[in-house]
């Protein structure tokens, strides 16, 4: 296999954090790690293997200075992608506490994206380990990629981390 893509945004904070726990965990010299903010749709092309991190957002952290983040200026380049023949594992920050109505909805809206682009889409999760309502990163029984939750369950996630990447390992071949 060659290198596995590692994108993700917004820099600094948990999805960052996580970025770099699952570079360690895959092992740095197999993986490529790239700020989406930096990212250039021609460098995305060379991978044929993707992970990409991203968070959602609430309202308790939407001002003025918000207004755009990594992945909103990135999007339009990345629809215009075709991604087949690519497979894409995606995990999302979240709060499932003050958010538990829209629980790392960003997984499903970058999920979709992903999809109608071509890409093969893997590392899905079950959703009986985490406790909220509503999510559009869940699908047939599965959330869409590994939710993370940093605010409320920080001592969860090398323990999910390390069976996400044990799973995507598999499907990666």
């Amino acid at each position: 296999m060659n290198k596995i893509g590692l994108f993700y945004g917004p820099l600094g904070g948990s999805v960052e954090k996580v970025a770099g726990m699952i570079a360690q965990q895959i092992g740095t010299h197999k993986v490529d790690v790239i700020k989406v903010k930096d990212l250039e749709i021609e460098v995305l092309k060379q991978y044929s293997h993707i992970i990409m991190g991203i968070s959602t957002l609430g309202k308790h952290v939407w001002s003025s200075e918000y207004e755009n983040t990594d992945w909103d200026d990135f999007m339009p380049k990345l629809k215009k992608l075709d991604l087949s023949g690519t497979k894409v594992a995606i995990f999302g920050l979240g709060d499932h506490i003050g958010y538990a109505d829209h629980f790392v909805d960003a997984i499903g809206d970058l999920a979709a994206v992903v999809m109608e682009c071509g890409g093969e889409l893997v590392g899905r999760c079950i959703t009986e380990d985490y406790e909220f309502n509503e999510s559009r990163a869940v699908h047939e029984g599965f959330f869409l990629g590994l939710p993370l939750d940093e605010d409320y369950e920080p001592e969860k996630t090398a323990g999910r981390i390390d069976k996400w990447i044990e799973k995507l390992m598999v499907e990666f071949l």
